[in-house]
């Protein structure tokens, strides 16, 4: 017994040894070499990351974030595994949870690989693997030494908000990330704040999609984490022979070669409206005035429909573009109607289009102002051939106009809100644009900012002729003619 004793107290000893080194404890917990690892070794990406992990443990000032965005069969859930089981087993009192795209993913793969690993793991018997979590085999710590695999629901996001564990170690994985809500990440990241704490946040993915918050973490949110973009062809045991039929198939720049071998982002996903090639060729348009000074000024308002919303106006002349405003959700049309006259005023606009689903009340306030304001029906018809709407011919207008060279404005929101709507192709050949609705069903926010631009795609305008100067209003114009008339 004395014997069980101390072999267990070792074992507990070298553990913790590894705190700080999760590559060591990767190349001691496992029998490498032997029965089913035979001629088998952690790949290099798999080295490198475990070395990352480390270094950044030396500090605890703030979260240590890594994402991983590759190809297929790169051996990324082996890794999860890897990470899983050096989190819970290398310091006492570790909490996580682990979330996937899908709950199927997260059963069927990312825990099942667990299995595998945690049955090859030389101090399995210290930890008791279930199918939703793995904890300590010690009954008094089973409910705070452990990490639960959850589904995650925009509908119940306790488990990522409640997750904290002070002076201790904190571990999130998201498996599959690029699918993961927005709301998710965001929630996440809130609970993600308690002092003296380890706390390790991971990342893992096919880089499907080419907005949302696993997207973020490779741009706009880079300097936040580690990241690896991980190609399929690197790795030593991927099946080369199918990368190679799909080369032929699809071609080295397609964006499914790009996803599924190259481990990088689409230029756009599947049914994505507007490429982000044109999104980024408009984020990097610059114009000098003379290219844009002599085109009418349209502004487009786009009122909000929930709380959540905001409510934008856009202003547009030629090329160019910019966000006047953005304001919270109000029942003032009254305020809002004199906001959007003074930016009229303020810009000599020649036209001003108001969506009409939430705007009616504006435009009704604008006429007691004395404007001429236009109300525009997204689901009324198109006057172009080929199109279910008018919002989904505006939406073309837009993507022509970038294509052709119009300017963004330095704004990551309508970026990702020109990329997130997508589309599909009725039976009769018309191009539908999706709905804000059933954006929101898939947890993509409405696209306010983008809508307010389309606007100003509506209807053609025309530069109004601007007023005379006082005192030269009543002069004859000058007839270049005239002189035709002349009597000799």
């Amino acid at each position: 017994m004395s014997e069980e004793i101390n072999n267990d107290a070792v074992l507990a000893e070298t553990l913790a040894s590894f705190e700080f080194d999760p590559l060591g404890f990767v190349l001691w917990a496992f029998p490498w070499g032997e029965g089913e690892l035979k001629g088998k070794r952690p790949e290099k990406w798999q080295v490198d990351i475990l070395l990352a992990l480390g270094k950044g443990l030396i500090t605890i000032e703030e979260a240590i974030k890594l994402a991983v965005a590759s190809g297929h069969g790169i051996g990324k859930s082996a890794c999860i595994a890897w990470i899983i089981l050096w989190a819970i087993s290398t310091k006492e009192g570790t909490k996580g949870v682990v979330t996937s795209n899908t709950e199927t993913q997260l059963r069927t793969k990312t825990w099942a690989e667990l299995s595998k690993w945690h049955n090859l793991f030389i101090a399995k018997s210290k930890f008791t693997l279930t199918a939703t979590a793995i904890f300590s085999s010690d009954p008094e710590h089973a409910k705070t030494w452990r990490i639960d695999c959850i589904p995650w629901s925009i509908n119940n996001t306790e488990a990522f908000a409640g997750l904290h564990n002070q002076g201790k170690r904190i571990i999130l994985i998201f498996d599959e990330a690029s699918a993961i809500d927005d709301k998710i990440w965001e929630v996440s990241e809130g609970a993600l704040t308690d002092a003296d704490t380890q706390i390790v946040w991971v990342a893992f993915g096919n880089p499907t999609r080419t907005t949302g918050r696993f997207r973020e973490c490779f741009r706009k949110y880079k300097h936040r984490w580690i990241n690896w973009q991980i190609d399929s062809r690197t790795v030593t045991h991927s099946n080369k022979v199918q990368i190679k039929s799909w080369l032929e198939d699809y071609g080295e720049d397609s964006d499914f070669f790009r996803v599924r071998v190259r481990g990088e982002f689409p230029n756009a996903s599947v049914m994505q409206f507007i490429p982000i090639e044109f999104i980024e060729k408009g984020r990097k348009q610059t114009l000098n005035e003379s290219m844009y000074k002599f085109a009418p000024t349209i502004i487009g308002v786009d009122p909000a429909w929930s709380g959540d919303d905001d409510i934008v106006i856009f202003l547009r002349q030629g090329l160019f573009s910019k966000v006047l405003a953005t304001y919270k959700k109000n029942n003032d049309d009254f305020k809002l109607a004199q906001l959007i006259m003074r930016f009229e005023l303020e810009h000599d606009a020649d036209a001003v289009f108001i969506d009409q689903g939430y705007g009616t009340g504006v435009y009704s306030a604008g006429i007691q102002l004395g404007r001429s304001w236009i109300l525009v029906n997204f689901g009324g018809g198109s006057d172009k051939i080929g199109f279910a709407n008018k919002r989904a011919e505006m939406w073309d207008n837009m993507k022509s106009w970038l294509r052709d060279g119009g300017s963004l404005p330095d704004d990551p929101g309508i970026h990702d809100e020109l990329a997130s709507p997508e589309y599909e192709v009725k039976l009769n050949g018309e191009i539908l644009l999706e709905s804000k609705k059933d954006m929101k069903a898939r947890g993509v926010p409405s696209p306010n900012k983008a809508d307010a631009l389309a606007l100003t795609f509506a209807y053609p305008v025309v530069k109004r002729p601007k007023q005379l100067p006082q005192g030269l209003q009543h002069k004859q114009e000058y007839d270049p003619f005239s002189w035709m008339n002349r009597s000799e």
